[in-house]
C-alpha cells in the first residue's frame, strides 16, 4: 500500500467506550507513514476517573504505535487537556514516543505549521475546568446516542452516517461562536509566529480552509467522526473521514450496542 509522509490525528480518548479504536486500527493498517503526530486527548484521564473502558482493540493501538515507533517512524505526542497530567513529561521519550508541549512541522512542500492541541485557546477549559468536564459528559451522552440512532436508521433502511453530536453543534448558536472564537485565536497564534498554519484537534471539528492567508487544519476526534489528516509525499494535507470511507460498519455498531447492555 502506498506510504504517506505524515499522519495527525488527535482526540482518540483512548479508556472511553465511545472510542473508535477498531476504526482506527484499520485506518493505520491503511496508512504507513514517516512520521504520526498526536496531537492531544489521546487518552481520557478525565472519563477514566469516573469509569474506565479499555478493550483490546484500545490496547492494541497502543502496541502499535509502539511498534512503528520501533520500527522507524517518527511519532511524537502533544498532550492535550485530557492527558494534561503527561504534560509533565514533555521533552522525554517513552518507548520511542517522543512527548512535546507542541510543535512546528515542516511538510514537504516547505510549508511550517505550528502543531498544538488547542485548549489553550479555549477559554472554558482554561478557566471554568467544571463547565468544560459537564460539557464532556454531555458530548459522550450524545455519541452513545448516537449507537442506538444509528442502529434504528439502519432498520428503517436509511444509509449514510448522521452524527447526533455533530448536529447539535451547528444548532446551538453558543457553540459554533465558540467554534469560531477558537479558530481565530489558534491562526493568529500561528500568524504572530511567521508560520504558514496550524493543525490541531480539541473541538471535535474536523477542517482544513483557508483563514487570512494562513492554512487552519482540524483532525477531528475518533469517537463520533472518526477522522484524521494525511500529508502527502508532495505535503498535500488531505482531510480523511474514515467512518465515511468504510461506509456503515454494522458489526462494530452491534457490538458497541451489546457493549450498553
Amino acid at each position: 500500500m502506498p506510504r504517506v509522509r505524515s499522519l495527525f490525528l488527535s482526540d482518540i480518548h483512548l479508556g472511553t467506550r465511545a472510542c473508535q479504536a477498531e476504526r482506527l486500527l484499520d485506518f493505520l493498517r491503511e496508512h504507513p507513514a514517516d512520521k504520526v503526530f498526536l496531537i492531544g486527548d489521546i487518552i481520557d484521564f478525565w472519563a477514566m476517573k469516573r469509569s474506565i473502558n479499555w478493550s483490546p482493540a484500545q490496547n492494541t493501538v497502543v502496541q502499535k504505535m509502539l511498534r512503528r515507533a520501533r520500527h522507524g517512524e517518527e511519532i511524537i505526542f502533544i498532550p492535550g487537556n485530557h492527558d494534561e497530567a503527561l504534560r509533565d513529561y514533555c521533552g522525554t521519550d517513552f518507548g520511542g514516543i517522543r512527548l512535546e508541549r507542541e510543535w512546528v512541522h515542516t511538510a514537504a512542500d516547505g510549508k511550517r505549521y505550528l502543531l498544538v492541541h488547542g485548549d489553550e485557546f479555549d477559554q472554558v477549559t482554561r478557566y471554568h475546568k467544571w463547565v468544560a468536564v459537564l460539557g464532556d459528559i454531555s458530548y459522550n451522552l450524545l455519541v452513545r446516542l448516537n449507537v442506538w440512532l444509528s442502529w434504528v436508521r439502519r432498520q428503517l433502511g436509511m444509509v449514510g452516517y448522521w452524527s447526533l453530536a455533530a448536529y447539535a453543534k451547528r444548532k446551538v448558536k453558543t457553540a459554533l461562536q465558540f467554534i469560531f472564537d477558537f479558530e481565530e485565536s489558534v491562526i493568529h497564534s500561528a500568524q504572530s509566529r511567521g508560520l504558514d498554519g496550524v493543525i490541531c484537534g480539541h473541538i471535535h471539528w474536523a477542517a482544513i480552509r483557508e483563514v487570512e492567508g494562513l492554512t487552519y487544519v482540524n483532525c477531528g476526534d475518533w469517537v463520533d467522526s472518526c477522522t484524521g489528516i494525511v500529508e502527502h509525499l508532495d505535503g498535500r494535507l488531505e482531510l480523511v473521514a474514515w467512518r465515511e470511507a468504510l461506509a456503515t460498519d454494522s458489526k462494530t455498531e452491534e457490538e458497541l450496542l451489546a457493549g450498553e447492555t
